[in-house]
């Protein structure tokens, strides 16, 4: 397939523009070498180039080469190791695990209670926590309400949810469950 009837094809093209995904040069790639079964690395067949720029007796590789261009600039590869090992896909970071498995609250006990500070323009002690979830990892969680009750050693209810002005602070207690109380309201 040469670039020219790539531009002309729905969902490549837009504007003018050669809009190409990994996975449709992989696709594209694949029928050109179907197509021309290798015949363009191993023969020099001459064809007639139907570029907007010429109208000269080229080689197949050199009319084939913008695309390869296009396919390969992205990763820095050679057409050849794109056709051996197939299109890139990004593999995921085992140790970048979700702290909480994935589930929606999770039991833990408190190790300690810490005070931090916000990021600017904030100014506040926020009130957080170092727990020990009951999968073994260890988070800080956030505290909210004004005060709390708790201490070293008490069980708590732990979900996912971050505090905009703390960094690492990825996870809140829930009020009200196992040893964390509810919020006391002021009385007037």
């Amino acid at each position: 397939m040469h670039w020219m009837e790539a531009r002309r094809m729905p969902g490549l093209n837009y504007g003018g523009r050669l809009l190409v995904g990994r996975g449709i040069m992989w696709k594209i790639l694949h029928q050109c070498h179907q197509r021309l079964n290798f015949a363009f690395k191993h023969v020099n067949v001459s064809i007639q180039c139907q570029t907007a720029w010429s109208n000269t007796n080229t080689s197949l590789w050199q009319r084939m080469w913008p695309l390869m261009s296009v396919m390969t600039s992205s990763r820095g590869i050679s057409v050849d190791q794109l056709h051996r090992r197939g299109p890139f896909h990004k593999k995921p970071n085992p140790n970048k695990t979700h702290p909480t498995d994935h589930r929606p609250q999770l039991k833990g006990v408190v190790l300690k209670t810490l005070i931090r500070k916000p990021k600017k323009p904030n100014s506040a002690n926020r009130k957080c926590a170092k727990v020990r979830l009951s999968n073994g990892r260890e988070v800080v969680a956030f505290i909210p309400g004004e005060g709390h009750n708790l201490q070293e050693h008490n069980i708590v209810l732990v979900e996912g949810g971050r505090t905009q002005d703390l960094p690492g602070v990825k996870h809140t207690v829930i009020r009200g469950k196992f040893d964390c109380g509810h919020v006391v309201k002021k009385k007037k």
